[in-house]
């Protein structure tokens, strides 16, 4: 009796093992698949993107410190 019982006990826990590691491979395959979509997705949002407009030069503006006047208290 306590034989079968270890047989059917070790029967489940090789049958759990086999479905944890198939689990874990399924797992490997999504994850892999998702991080390639992601990458696939942000390489097309970049190509479809508009270019940016190139930015204006910013203005310089020269104000010699003569012209500024102090007020008289």
């Amino acid at each position: 009796m306590l034989i079968a019982l270890a047989t059917v006990a070790l029967a489940v826990a090789l049958a759990a093992f086999v479905q944890a590691r198939r689990s874990a491979r399924q797992l490997a395959r999504l994850t892999e698949m998702y991080w390639q979509l992601k990458y696939e997705h942000g390489e097309l949002k970049a190509a479809m993107a508009p270019p940016p407009e190139p930015a204006s030069p910013p203005v310089a503006a020269f104000v010699p410190l003569g012209s500024v006047k102090r007020k008289s208290s």
